[in-house]
């Protein structure tokens, strides 16, 4: 029994039919385009990650000008 109830030889004769209606160029430049596609998909991904990455740590991260203006606001109380 292999996957689902199909076994082994019902796969391989499946396989053997592609093999003969698509023919083994087709199959390979299917292959290619497929492993292409995926790279571009995880490509994709990991761009995204790293957009979300940086736009959290610019919201974690504080305004310089806020920071500043925060400062001097606290220096004039301490020396009042």
């Amino acid at each position: 029994m292999g996957l689902g109830g199909i076994s082994l030889w019902q796969l391989l004769i499946v396989l053997l039919i592609v093999v003969m209606i698509f023919g083994t160029k087709k199959l390979g430049s299917i292959g290619g385009d497929l492993g292409g596609a995926v790279k571009g998909f995880r490509k994709a991904m990991s761009d995204a990650d790293k957009e979300d990455d940086a736009e959290a740590e610019k919201l974690n991260k504080p305004d310089a000008e806020f920071s500043e203006s925060h400062r001097d606001e606290a220096e004039q109380k301490t020396n009042s």
